[in-house]
């Protein structure tokens, strides 16, 4: 029974984040070099260190959401209650005791230590809203009573991440439910009307909020797309060097750890901007290593949800890979300028503890559902054909 089960696993999901996260490492060590000594006055592998210790939790924590099944985290009273209740919390927490870091209050810092509980709140939205979904599969598209109440928590958590303010983080957490929802078998029908009751809400808030909305600066990150270089030495700081950094790299890069950019001239090389040292370093190839990865990562956990047969665990791989999609989109976009730069940070590359622990529990969840899939497939259909079939006394078929 074990011997199946461990068969069963998708090792090449396990291959893919390995490599991705052994990857970012070494980038975030040539990324940060300099901005750890510059800005830190600290040694030069700082971030590197802590970035391996985030990552060798993140591999114990991996390895124990892969081993204990999924479908424990439906129970309503045992699991949903208590984190629905703790996500919220964690958020308004941090009206009292956040810590104000990049414009907005969405950290706890505990002496050294940084958490950002958005992170993990993204996983907590998907959890919530696959278990719901799955569970009212028989009346989905009831209005009133199917569609609307789980997306009370949903409306809550986005509201209390927009007051820190953090757009970027609200944005990504309505996509992934927008994701979810599609995917959950309302027809259209109900999802028009859900649309209608979107566009309502929230055409009072934006009068309401008026010109509020979107600071200066989120405006300035915005008209910066045109043309970055014309305000090259203020809004356009970011962007533009990027651009030059990309530029630099060229097709086969200018070779590891030999980047100019990141020498205090591209700020957050190392987070939001570590693909644009990327692209310096190792050119096209190393853009491709990544891009490659994640859209596999990506594709695979969509074929996963589109072939298990039980509802939760669709809803789960789905909405896990459409935040790692959707994520490495909003990096790439901004740092490529297709897109206004959020600060979001790129899945499995980009340094920060958070998001590297949740990803962790996100893919172990990914691959415990692609596990019970296969293990379904391939033995209880077996079986299954066995007993249809009938079996003779020494072990061979018998057609019926």
């Amino acid at each position: 029974m074990v011997k199946k089960i461990l068969k069963s696993y998708d090792y090449t999901l396990v291959i893919a984040m390995l490599l991705l996260s052994a990857f970012g490492l070494v980038m975030v060590y040539s990324a940060s070099m300099a901005y750890a000594v510059q800005r830190y006055h600290v040694s030069s592998d700082f971030f590197y260190q802590r970035q391996k210790i985030f990552m060798l939790i993140s591999l114990f924590i991996f390895i124990i959401a892969a081993i204990v099944p999924y479908k424990i985290m439906k129970f309503t009273k045992f699991f949903l209650a208590p984190l629905v209740i703790l996500s919220i919390l964690s958020l308004v927490g941090l009206f009292f005791f956040g810590n104000v870091a990049g414009n907005a209050e969405s950290w706890y810092q505990v002496g050294p230590l940084k958490l950002q509980p958005a992170e993990f709140v993204k996983l907590c939205v998907i959890i919530y809203l696959s278990a719901v979904y799955a569970k009212k599969q028989s009346y989905i598209n009831r209005f009133n009573t199917g569609v609307l109440p789980p997306l009370i928590y949903l409306i809550i958590v986005c509201a209390l991440i927009i007051k820190q303010p953090d757009f970027g983080t609200a944005a990504i957490i309505a996509l992934i439910a927008g994701t979810i929802i599609i995917s959950s078998g309302m027809n259209y029908k109900t999802m028009t009307k859900l649309v209608v009751f979107g566009l309502l809400l929230s055409l009072p808030l934006l009068f309401v909020m008026k010109g509020k909305l979107l600071t200066s600066k989120q405006m300035d990150r915005i008209a910066v797309i045109k043309d970055p270089f014309a305000t090259a030495q203020h809004e356009g700081f970011h962007l533009a060097n990027s651009y030059i950094a990309i530029g630099n790299g060229g097709v086969h890069g200018l070779g590891l750890g030999k980047s100019v950019q990141k020498l205090g001239y591209l700020p957050e090389s190392h987070t939001d901007f570590i693909m644009a040292v990327i692209a310096e370093e190792l050119g096209i190839w190393g853009v491709a290593f990544v891009i490659v990865l994640l859209a596999y990562i990506v594709l695979r956990g969509i074929y996963i949800g589109l072939q298990c047969k039980d509802p939760f665990g669709s809803l789960l791989a789905i909405g896990i890979s459409s935040m790692i999609g959707i994520q490495s989109f909003i990096n790439l976009g901004g740092v490529s300028g297709f897109i206004p730069l959020t600060g979001v940070p790129l899945p499995f590359i980009s340094y920060g503890g958070s998001s590297l622990l949740m990803l962790a529990v996100a893919m172990g969840i990914l691959v415990n559902v692609s596990m019970f899939v296969k293990y379904e497939k391939k033995y209880k259909d077996n079986k299954e054909q066995k007993v249809q079939n009938g079996v003779g006394r020494k072990g061979k078929v018998t057609y019926i």
